[in-house]
């Protein structure tokens, strides 16, 4: 298990403190749990599986030989990773995200740049503005984008996203990565 929790952490995007805050479990633990230092119980694999909203079998999958030949997440069963719905926060919009190249989610960015680090990856990006208004800070250019807007990029570019305007900004993101 220890493989495929780090491997979905980090294709998610969560860093430990915040798989610790959501699973209700300390930093030190999970560290642990993700170096194969400790062997979670049952309990504590589906405490997981909630935090990072993908089935439990996943945390323990290594063969991908029973991989669906879709995942359908539907509306009214995805849950928010992070937020309420009412603000900031995202969604995931896939299933078995470790067996996926691409990461789709619904993203309601934050109305200020509030974390000061710029966010880089392997692969790349995909955002569509779904609703509202959106403002992307490449550190050296800033655009924003209107509601229909689409914008593609290579994700090693440091960037951040904020909502700008009245209305709370709602974006399709899809990150492409190398499927590790």
């Amino acid at each position: 298990m220890s493989i495929r929790l780090k491997l979905l952490r980090k294709k998610l995007g969560i860093t430990l403190e915040v798989l610790a805050d959501k699973a209700g479990m300390t930093k030190s633990y999970l560290s642990k749990v993700e170096r194969g230092l400790n062997t979670p119980s049952i309990a504590t694999a589906l405490k997981l599986a909630r935090a990072l909203n993908v089935n439990v079998e996943e945390l323990f999958a290594d063969d991908p030989s029973g991989e669906a030949r879709y995942s359908l997440v539907r509306g009214t069963e995805r849950q928010a990773l992070v937020g309420s719905g009412e603000g900031p926060g995202y969604a995931v919009l896939t299933s078995q995200v470790g067996l996926r190249s691409l990461l789709p989610f619904m993203i309601q960015p934050p109305s200020e740049f509030s974390d000061p680090t710029f966010k880089a990856h392997e692969g790349e990006e995909f955002l569509f503005v779904h609703q509202g208004q959106v403002e992307v800070d490449f550190m050296t250019e800033r655009l924003l984008l209107e509601q229909g807007d689409a914008l593609h990029f290579n994700a090693q570019t440091p960037h951040r996203l904020r909502s700008v305007g009245p209305q709370q900004a709602q974006l399709l993101v899809v990150v492409q990565g190398s499927g590790e």
